[in-house]
């Protein structure tokens, strides 16, 4: 995971918004600037908190949750999915993941389709985009360092730059 990145945010609710499993991630989220363990009901927090951040008021729909979720300084894209269980008859239960957003995350997403990137091509850049160098790519993605050398240089062919810092500019101004 890109350093500065925090790990994302997962919450298990049922058909009434009720919390039924989170991680810890979630609970910070949801909860700043509060203390978590200062909270008395802590499910009856979150439940409020989800109808009243999340839920998308604007929506026709009742069940609609809003795509971007500030939580002090921070933004998180909101993903909401649908998961269907025997044990509330026809109605579904939600997953929602929080995750930081991130700009560069999103310009190397954009870029990736753009210049048609393939998994391990990304997933150097990204590495990159950390400043390691090709040794420490190497070791994190358990290629050999010539290998990263070659994914390199197939990225730089694709985005017509001809240097690493070329490809973290392209990123960059993506960005913009």
């Amino acid at each position: 995971m890109p350093i500065g990145i925090s790990e994302p945010g997962f919450l298990l609710m049922d058909p009434t918004l009720t919390p039924l499993a989170c991680n810890a991630e979630a609970v910070q989220i949801l909860t700043f600037p509060n203390v978590p363990e200062k909270i008395k009901r802590l499910d009856v927090f979150l439940s409020d908190k989800v109808r009243s951040g999340l839920v998308d008021r604007q929506s026709r729909q009742s069940l609609d949750f809003v795509k971007e979720f500030k939580s002090g300084r921070r933004r998180y894209i909101c993903r909401t999915f649908r998961l269907d269980c025997n044990n509330h008859g026809n109605q579904p239960s939600l997953g929602v993941l929080l995750e930081r957003y991130s700009s560069s995350t999103t310009a190397l997403s954009q870029l990736t389709k753009q210049f048609d990137l393939t998994a391990r091509e990304r997933e150097t850049v990204e590495l990159l985009l950390q400043g390691l160098t090709s040794k420490e790519i190497a070791l994190r993605m358990n290629i050999s360092p010539n290998t990263v050398k070659a994914f390199l240089r197939l990225v730089m062919v694709k985005m017509g730059v001809s240097t690493r810092s070329g490809i973290v500019g392209r990123v960059i101004g993506a960005q913009s």
